[in-house]
């Protein structure tokens, strides 16, 4: 009872003020970096149709979905998504001095983390809608690809 109410006048004058304006700048390194993701998993099912169309080769189909399954995995094609986020080190630093936010790296990591997971999702979600798909007639292959591709990316 002796701490509630200056802890609440604390948060009212020197914190709420300024939280819309902190979520908006953290949120601009966010997402973009779960854009970040979205466009790589976009771009590697296109990469998939396209070998595809060119080869119609269901055995290399299945070894490039089963490849797809390793992106979230894939160190070097999430880098690009990651390093979106890292910008929250700078914007962080002013709320750690304004706010005594510590633990910055910690709530990178779990950004990425989040990113990680998103993309195991998105991979997992596409293997599952389009494995039904895989004994279906070679000509509408591609076609069944970008269907369930745009319904992950929904």
């Amino acid at each position: 009872a002796t701490v509630s109410e200056p802890a609440q006048k604390c948060c009212t004058e020197n914190i709420q003020p300024f939280l819309t304006s902190i979520l908006e700048e953290l949120m601009g390194p966010v997402s973009s970096g779960f854009t970040e993701v979205r466009s790589l998993f976009d771009k590697e099912v296109n990469e998939i149709i396209q070998d595809f169309q060119k080869t119609n080769d269901m055995t290399r189909l299945k070894e490039n979905v089963d490849q797809l399954m390793t992106l979230p995995f894939n160190s070097v094609k999430m880098e690009p998504c990651y390093l979106k986020v890292n910008l929250l080190q700078e914007l962080l630093q002013d709320l750690k001095s304004r706010f005594k936010v510590y633990h910055i790296d910690f709530v990178i990591q779990r950004t990425q983390n989040f990113m990680q997971e998103l993309m195991e999702n998105a991979v997992y979600t596409f293997e599952q809608l389009f494995s039904p798909s895989r004994q279906a007639d070679s000509a509408k292959v591609a076609t069944t690809i970008e269907k369930v591709k745009l319904r992950v990316l929904k």
